[in-house]
């Protein structure tokens, strides 16, 4: 190898050694800073993530913070005079007799972050006002929810038996709010009201009962039509009473029946008298239907003719009652005999 040659291959080696120096110092001097530039986005990310949060939790404080305004007070026990007081208020202003109705405490019930209270509401009014007081309910500014409503028929045509739970929430712990009485904007007169006025002009809740036969012709003499002395109508007989609903209330079973002559509707309890007889009870065994192949009949009023023990189906008419044989006894009734 010649001097040139030699002097060459020295400069080449002497650059590639100063690149390999380069690039290790340059590695050397870097590395702490791409190990700082890291740790510095890891902390940026770690900021805005503490950030967000920050806000959700403002923002879930703002939302709480309105949810407390919406509860009637921070106890149990204010929060329950005043969802009483409200409910009275109610009834009153939905055009119902308070003293038709009963309230009953309900809770309280421990939940995740609240208690839960409400009351349990029976009574009876004008299917009308009873519409007017769930609507003013349903529709009330306070946290609330409307369990359990049920509605049966009441005592006469448009009368209904209402019962449900008014539940409300009292958070636990609350935000601090400065509390200011709350107005519901709903009423009566509402247009959301009077979109439930079909349900009060059909009398959706009543039985079915058949149109009366049309009254017999007034008798001429020498007609042969019966009458009593002085002209007076012969009395409705017990064709003319139906007997329309079997219920129960508070413990004690009723028997309603429609009067079809004078349209109104009688309710008697066990000890009345009915049908010649003395109501014994209500029985709600399922049994054959009499005269009826193939059906059956879910309750009937049991009632004691003499020394015989009859029974009228839900349904039918006074005059359709039947004799019961004493295999047809309900078990819980007393031994009374019973004629062949």
């Amino acid at each position: 190898m010649s001097r040139r040659e030699k002097l060459l291959a020295g400069v080449i080696l002497g650059l590639v050694g100063l690149l390999v120096v380069g690039f290790g110092v340059r590695s050397w001097i870097f590395k702490p800073l791409r190990e700082m530039d890291r740790r510095t986005a890891d902390l940026r990310e770690k900021i805005e993530k503490v950030k967000a949060d920050r806000r959700a939790f403002f923002a879930a404080e703002d939302q709480l913070k309105g949810v407390n305004l919406r509860v009637f007070a921070d106890t149990v026990d204010q929060a329950s005079a005043r969802s009483g007081e409200m409910l009275t208020r109610q009834i009153l202003i939905s055009g119902l007799e308070e003293s038709e109705f009963t309230r009953l405490p309900v809770g309280p019930r421990k939940l995740r972050g609240a208690n839960e209270i409400g009351w349990n509401v029976q009574g009876d009014g004008p299917l009308s006002n009873v519409v007017n007081l769930v609507h003013l309910l349903q529709e009330s500014p306070w946290i609330h929810h409307l369990d359990g409503l049920s509605l049966s028929v009441g005592d006469g045509p448009g009368m209904v038996r209402v019962r449900f739970r008014y539940l409300t929430l009292i958070l636990d712990p609350g935000p601090e709010v400065e509390r200011k009485e709350l107005v519901s904007k709903a009423s009566v007169l509402s247009p959301e009201r009077h979109l439930l006025d079909g349900l009060v002009a059909r009398d959706l809740l009543r039985p079915y009962i058949k149109r009366p036969p049309p009254p017999p012709p007034p008798s001429t003499p020498g007609s042969g039509s019966p009458s009593r002395p002085g002209g007076a109508p012969a009395p409705p007989g017990p064709e003319t009473f139906r007997v329309v609903s079997l219920s129960e209330w508070q413990g004690v079973p009723e028997v309603h029946v429609r009067d079809l002559v004078n349209q109104k509707t009688l309710r008697y309890k066990p000890g009345d008298s009915l049908a010649g007889g003395t109501i014994l009870t209500v029985d709600y065994r399922p049994m054959p239907l009499a005269g009826a192949v193939g059906l059956q009949s879910h309750s009937r009023v049991i009632v004691r003719i003499g020394s015989e023990i009859w029974a009228i189906e839900r349904g039918k008419t006074l005059a359709e009652k039947h004799r019961l044989e004493a295999r047809d006894l309900p078990p819980d009734l007393p031994k009374v005999p019973v004629g062949g």
